[in-house]
């Protein structure tokens, strides 16, 4: 099969993920979210159908990849510690492409029971909207736990790109970085509840200066020439 560049590969698909993550969680759910408002948030997701369901698709699209990036990142990494890079990989798929896509139920159920003829005739109009937000919230708590197990990949990620060589040390650094956000914002949600706000941003952040810079460093300067006797990966 024809070889290609692995490095160049796995960012092309990660930068893809990013754009795709951030215009469903970053513009769609956070435009069509009202905090504190069933009512509102219920009108802005029927006026907005096309744009709620769009978000759905580009979030199952994202995990998708995802579970590509993770089965790349395993065999580019396993030379340098098999171990590592298996269970670094396992967490990436248990993270997106598994509790996050189950999770994506919550995201089509708060516009599934604004809609579904049955709950509307069994049903008042405020209880439908309210049952609408507890889906959405749902959504939010099970994407904080995908975060945990993202969290811990990220940190396990910067480690073996740290010590591989294969990249700027630089990058692994900030993997890790990442890997404090994704992990301070599922434990402090959970353990401290009120500081979503600034945990939010501590974690996109945190993503920008890790996932991003990796992911363009990747697509753009490839690897490191000092690696360039490091396996070719074949798919």
């Amino acid at each position: 099969m024809k070889k290609i560049n692995d490095f160049r590969l796995i960012g092309f698909l990660y930068l893809l993920v990013i754009i795709l993550a951030g215009f469903s969680q970053g513009y769609v759910r956070t435009n069509l979210h009202i905090d504190g408002d069933p009512l509102a948030t219920a009108t802005k997701i029927l006026e907005n159908e096309n744009l709620f369901r769009l978000g759905l698709l580009a979030d199952l699209t994202a995990f998708i990849l995802d579970a590509v990036i993770s089965v790349l990142l395993y065999q580019l990494l396993k030379p340098y510690g098999k171990t590592l890079a298996l269970i670094s990989s396992s967490l990436r798929i248990l993270a997106h492409p598994a509790i996050g896509t189950i999770n994506l139920l919550n995201h089509y159920m708060a516009l599934h029971v604004l809609q579904n003829s049955d709950i509307l005739n069994s049903f008042e109009a405020s209880q439908i909207e309210a049952f609408s937000y507890l889906f959405i919230d749902a959504h939010t708590y099970g994407y904080l736990l995908a975060g945990g197990f993202f969290g811990v990949h990220c940190a396990l990620l910067g480690i073996q790109l740290y010590k591989s060589g294969l990249l700027p040390k630089i990058l692994g650094i900030l993997m890790g970085i990442a890997a404090i956000g994704y992990l301070m914002e599922t434990f402090g949600n959970f353990l401290f509840p009120g500081n979503e706000y600034w945990l939010a941003w501590t974690v996109g952040i945190a993503a920008a200066l890790g996932e991003v810079e990796l992911a363009l460093y990747l697509l753009i300067k490839g690897k490191k020439k000092s690696s360039s006797t490091t396996p070719s990966l074949q798919i």
